[in-house]
């Protein structure tokens, strides 16, 4: 058994201090400093936080490569790089792409999966299909060419490594006849995005089974007085909504009343394209030029095309522009996703029994270890 000393242990309702957090591949509980068990390695957090691991369910690439390179070697730098920004766990992204790019990043996934449960990198948790059933006029980033009618069949035959869908409503056509087979057939997530759904439509389709929103307020109707939009159905209803909380793609004075709306049913994340990691330059992104300058990434119309977000910093981003307690912060890049994807019995908090995926931080949130089930992958 392991035990780590002199830090602040972030727990899902507090943040305990004068404690120690003991684990072998497991949580096994949290004790007075002074009163740790016989034989137990120490670990010294040096006055830094300790917290669960972070997990991204939204992330396109690192480091230069692409989930859609449809490469393992890709899946493997990604997984390896995110260690050093405190993911445990993630989501590879996919996006809306020829149906037989999306079909082999997929199926890369699915034969890494099980391996990456003890491999030196972030663990797959399973993918996200952004796309390619989206609308054209909110299509963003996204290649027009690739866009279709949502297809219940193509989900349920890769179900075993989907775990979110993004899909356009509206464009579900027969009472949403593909969402109501996805629900019922599956444990996807169906996720409502690059939409120009109107309010209606968009309520009627969280009431036929979408449970997520993606990236909240980008490449979605907006929220207006007059026409509240997917914005308003996100926010007036119990579905869990994503945000990218670089301070750019949603304005940081959003922050508050966010979580104010959704509480446990927020939730952070990157969208980071393969730029993530790397200076400032030309990239590319299903094929198209992407140029990154600052914290932003646009097409060369000018389009914003995802971000180079490293989970960590999103968490601090939100706790230094809010008035959000910091437990509630790490909740939302950890805890919640885990409940919104349906793992919450083993990930996401600093509980006993579950995953000891945990991360060790400096003052500002910077990661000084990684913690993948017990086994410390990356240290500063």
């Amino acid at each position: 058994m392991k035990a780590i000393i002199g830090g602040k242990i972030i727990l899902k309702d507090r943040i305990a201090e004068g404690c120690a957090l003991l684990y072998s591949d497991v949580i096994e509980g949290i004790v007075p400093a002074d009163n740790l068990p016989d034989g137990c390695e120490i670990i010294d957090a040096k006055g830094g936080y300790v917290a669960p691991g972070l997990i991204d369910m939204h992330i396109h690439g690192y480091l230069g490569k692409d989930v859609c390179d449809g490469e393992e070697e890709s899946i493997r730098v990604i997984s390896k790089g995110l260690l050093a920004n405190g993911v445990t766990g993630y989501l590879p992204t996919t996006m809306t792409e020829d149906m037989k790019v999306i079909r082999k990043a997929l199926e890369v996934c699915r034969n890494l999966k099980e391996e990456s449960k003890t491999w030196d990198g972030s663990e797959i948790l399973g993918c996200h299909a952004e796309g390619p059933f989206i609308s054209e006029s909110k299509k963003g980033a996204q290649d027009a060419k690739y866009i279709l009618k949502p297809d219940a069949e193509f989900v349920k035959e890769y179900a075993d490594i989907i775990k979110s869908i993004t899909l356009a409503p509206e464009e579900d056509e027969n009472d949403f006849a593909a969402i109501r087979e996805i629900v019922r057939d599956t444990d996807v997530v169906v996720s409502m995005g690059h939409t120009s759904a109107d309010y209606k439509t968009a309520m009627a389709s969280v009431n036929a089974g979408v449970s997520h929103a993606t990236h909240l307020f980008n490449a979605m109707t907006p929220l207006a007085h007059r026409a509240p939009g997917v914005v308003g159905a996100a926010l007036n209803s119990d579905i869990s909504c994503e945000v990218i909380v670089d301070t750019f793609h949603v304005d940081a004075s959003l922050y508050n009343m966010l979580w104010l709306l959704k509480g446990r049913k927020l939730c952070f994340i990157t969208d980071c394209l393969p730029a993530g990691g790397l200076p400032e330059g030309e990239y590319t992104l299903g094929g198209q030029k992407i140029i990154y300058k600052g914290i932003v990434c646009r097409l060369e119309d000018g389009t914003v095309a995802g971000s180079v977000l490293k989970l960590n910093k999103g968490v601090w981003n939100v706790y230094t522009n809010s008035d959000i307690p910091l437990y509630e912060c790490v909740n939302c890049a950890s805890l919640n996703v885990a409940t919104t994807l349906g793992i919450e019995k083993k990930k996401g908090s600093l509980e006993i029994g579950k995953d000891a995926d945990i991360i060790i931080t400096d003052s500002e949130f910077n990661i000084e270890k990684t913690i993948i089930k017990g086994v410390t992958r990356y240290e500063s």
